[in-house]
């Protein structure tokens, strides 16, 4: 689940339609994203509002777990605001870093999903503009958690 935002929302939708995965979550009303509105082949159901934050605390209520992709190490804006709502919700989160946890990530973010038994994860993290790096290291972290091999088409090439 996410919220479909440009950077690490989108590549973990992106990588759930590549791989048949089930997905889902919130997003603004009028579907908005940075890049303008969200295509209907990301299934997400649209908050009253256009706010961000309403789409991110629903997407943290309704997850059993959320994991924070980030190149920094420190959280910023909206990703930071996540990990407070999780707190907040007492929800379980991980905010993992490729600066910090690089090539640990797979196996921190396996690891954290077992150990909360989680069947609905949270992906968040910043916005394509804000770190342009994110969506590779969400798309690598996601392979591994999963045990695939990169899908092979031009769209997903975008992510390598």
């Amino acid at each position: 689940m996410s919220g479909g935002q440009t950077g690490a929302d989108r590549a973990a939708l992106d990588f759930a339609l590549a791989h048949g995965i089930s997905h889902g979550g919130w997003c603004p009303r009028g579907r908005l994203a940075e890049d303008g509105a969200l295509e209907r082949c990301y299934e997400l159901r649209e908050t009253p509002g256009q706010e961000y934050p309403q789409r991110t605390e629903w997407n943290v209520r309704d997850s059993d777990g959320t994991v924070i992709f980030s190149i920094a190490p420190e959280l910023t804006g909206g990703s930071r605001l996540t990990a407070e709502l999780a707190a907040e919700l007492k929800k379980p989160c991980l905010h993992l870093s490729r600066l910090r946890d690089g090539v640990n990530a797979g196996a921190r973010l396996r690891e954290f999903v077992s150990r909360h038994d989680i069947r609905v994860l949270n992906v968040a993290g910043p916005r394509a503009s804000n770190e342009p790096a994110v969506p590779r290291f969400v798309i690598e972290t996601l392979e591994e958690l999963f045990k695939v091999t990169r899908a092979r088409s031009r769209e997903w090439n975008r992510y390598v």
